[in-house]
C-alpha cells in the first residue's frame, strides 16, 4: 500500500506544537477519535502507549513512526504531524523527533502492516523528501511532500 494511498488532509498536522512524547501520543488519539468516532481515544492511546513500552518508535534522523494494531480498525489509517519543535521521543539516535507518521491496522494485518510500515520508512530516509516535509508550511505541501516522487 503506497502513502499517497494512505493520507488525507483531516490526518494531517503541520507544525504543531507538543510538549511530550506522552502528550503529542493522546493528541494523536483525540484527532483520530474526532475523525473516527469508532475509535475510542482511550483505546488508541493504550495501543499507542503499549507499542511504546517494546521500544521506541523513533527511527532516527528526527522520524516516529507510532504504529498499533486495533481490533475496532477495519483498514489501515495513518496520520502525518509536523512538529513546530523537536520532542524527545527515546529515538535509536537519542535525538528530537519532528516528524510523526502513525499508522492503525486491523488487529489480524501482519503482513500488511509490516510492509507498509518499511515503505514508511523507505520513504522518511530520502533526504530530498525530509527537506520537503520539513519546508512545509501547509497540510497541502505537506502531502505533496512524501506523495509525490522527488
Amino acid at each position: 500500500m503506497d502513502i499517497a494511498s494512505l493520507l488525507s488532509p483531516e490526518f494531517v498536522l503541520c507544525k504543531h506544537s507538543s510538549s511530550s512524547k506522552k502528550r503529542v501520543l493522546e493528541e494523536i488519539s483525540e484527532h483520530l477519535h474526532a475523525q473516527l468516532p469508532h475509535l475510542e481515544t482511550s483505546t488508541l492511546f493504550k495501543a499507542l502507549i503499549a507499542r511504546e513500552k517494546l521500544g521506541s518508535t523513533g527511527i532516527g534522523n528526527g522520524i516516529a513512526i507510532p504504529h498499533c494494531r486495533i481490533s475496532d480498525c477495519n483498514k489501515n489509517i495513518a496520520m502525518l504531524i509536523t512538529l513546530d519543535k523537536g520532542i524527545d521521543f527515546g529515538s535509536i539516535d537519542n535525538g528530537l523527533v519532528d516528524i510523526i507518521f502513525v499508522l492503525l491496522v486491523p488487529e489480524h494485518a501482519t503482513d500488511n502492516h509490516l510492509k507498509t510500515l518499511a515503505q514508511i520508512a523507505e520513504t522518511f530516509s530520502d533526504n530530498d523528501i525530509l527537506q520537503q516535509v520539513r519546508a512545509a508550511d501547509d497540510i497541502q505541501t505537506l502531502i505533496s511532500a512524501v506523495t509525490t516522487p522527488v
